[in-house]
């Protein structure tokens, strides 16, 4: 009576011991708020803050059929077959069996028939066979969190593409309008050349200029193609499909959306949760490690019935249960490796949690200071293109009436018509500066997948 009191009073205090352990916290301040806040707001479908619709409805597709994506989501399948797979461990198993015996062949012979169930079951004393199980739980986690973050970068992506065709479109449209204005001067100095006010290498400098512009204008159909097929891709398509990929060209930028404290950022963040479930997943896989250091106590039962005709089988069952319990002894310090390994692995995944948290509030830092640096940089650049333009007016209206040389006409045409496409790439470059803004501060994408699971 003793000696079972106190081996239940061991039990008890040992269990008890196997799911203790110091928690992991948060190596990094979540305090620190950041540098700037923010007005605007912070939409969960980010690119609907750009209100293209063409862009909505790419978007939307590529989160259907993105080919990434879709065997990023087969990898949380994986994870959760795991859990069940886990998770069975806590029920007894039942084993059916049935033989069947001839004995002698000759006439006189008999057959005999035999009919068994056996079932084991492993008691979970000390929370090992739960702690994997929970282990299993946060990975599929992860695994949930891996696939929202690859939406979100994938939407992001598709976002880019989008506007990067946006900027080629307006570029292939600018450099016609340039075009036109360099024949245009070509012929006025051709005009020149032909009443001796100008000299015929000038026409030669301008035919070169305007076949400088239209190779450039090869490039830009390159490079749309290019990225019209990217964009095919991206949307689950071939990129011979020819898909429809004509944006409206670049928004203008909504308020600066609210950025929130760095803490709600944590949580909103995909690939931070994910790191933060791998580490309770380290955190389970510590108890399961020193619970396997423990005795493990089975539970058998096991029942057969023979007869000598299959009708008779059931009638009479011979049944039997046995309990048994296995303790480690000498496994010369396996077990003890194992759990400081696990051990390992756990600090292992809260430094890489830390990391992930750095890191969003690094890129969150990064886009504000890129967005704010780049409107900047815009608004000179249209400041330049204002006297870039009335310069060139100007010295054209001169070169008109023979009072400036071609050479000063054609230097600030080139500088206008530079002007000009450096605004459209750092107006496309602003855009995206937003568009890591909202990556940054995450959010949901919504797809149909999650909401069917």
């Amino acid at each position: 009576m003793y000696r079972s009191l106190l081996i239940l009073a061991l039990t008890g205090f040992l269990a008890g011991c196997a799911g203790k352990g110091p928690k992991p916290e948060s190596p990094v301040d979540l305090d620190e708020p950041f540098s700037e806040a923010g007005s605007g707001p912070r939409p969960e479908r980010w690119w609907r803050a750009f209100d293209d619709p063409a862009l909505n409805q790419r978007v939307d597709q590529a989160l259907s059929g993105n080919l990434d994506l879709q065997g990023t989501w087969q990898r949380f399948e994986e994870a959760r077959s795991l859990v069940d797979q886990e998770a069975a461990g806590l029920f007894p198993d039942l084993e059916l069996s049935a033989q069947g015996q001839e004995q002698d062949p000759e006439p006189l012979g008999s057959e005999r028939y035999r009919l068994g169930l056996a079932s084991a079951y492993e008691l979970d004393l000390w929370g090992r066979i739960s702690a994997g199980v929970e282990a299993q739980e946060r990975r599929a986690q992860a695994a949930r969190a891996d696939y929202q973050a690859a939406a979100l970068s994938l939407a992001a992506e598709v976002a880019r593409v989008w506007y990067q065709l946006a900027e080629v479109e307006a570029r292939l449209n600018l450099l016609d309008e340039q075009l036109a204005t360099s024949e245009d001067l070509l012929r006025l100095t051709e005009r020149r050349v032909a009443y001796g006010q100008a000299r015929y290498a000038d026409v030669l400098r301008q035919r070169q200029q305007l076949e400088g512009l239209r190779e450039r204008r090869h490039t830009l159909v390159s490079e749309q193609g290019t990225l019209a097929h990217q964009l095919a891709v991206l949307l689950g398509e071939p990129p011979q499909a020819g898909i429809d990929a004509d944006p409206q060209g670049l928004p203008e930028l909504p308020a600066v959306p609210a950025t929130g404290v760095p803490a709600r950022l944590v949580q909103r963040r995909p690939d931070v949760r994910s790191a933060f479930r791998e580490l309770q997943a380290a955190d389970r896989e510590v108890a399961a490690a020193v619970a396997r250091r423990l005795p493990r106590l089975t539970l058998t039962a096991e029942g057969q019935s023979t007869g000598d005709a299959t009708a008779s089988l059931g009638d009479d069952w011979a049944l039997s249960a046995t309990a048994g319990l296995v303790a480690p002894l000498l496994d010369a310090g396996r077990r003890a490796a194992e759990a400081e390994q696990a051990r390992a692995v756990e600090q292992r995944r809260l430094y890489a949690y830390g990391e992930a948290v750095l890191t969003a509030f690094q890129e969150v830092e990064d886009a504000l200071l890129q967005e704010r640096q780049q409107r900047r940089r815009v608004g000179s650049l249209r400041r330049q293109l204002d006297d870039a333009r009335g310069a060139y007016e100007q010295l054209r209206q001169q070169f008109r009436n023979g009072m400036t040389d071609y050479l000063e006409v054609l230097s600030a045409l080139t500088e206008a018509q530079g002007l000009r496409r450096e605004l459209l790439t750092a107006r496309r470059e602003l855009v995206e500066c937003r568009i890591s803004l909202y990556r940054a501060l995450a959010g949901g994408a919504g797809t149909r997948r999650e909401a069917e699971s």
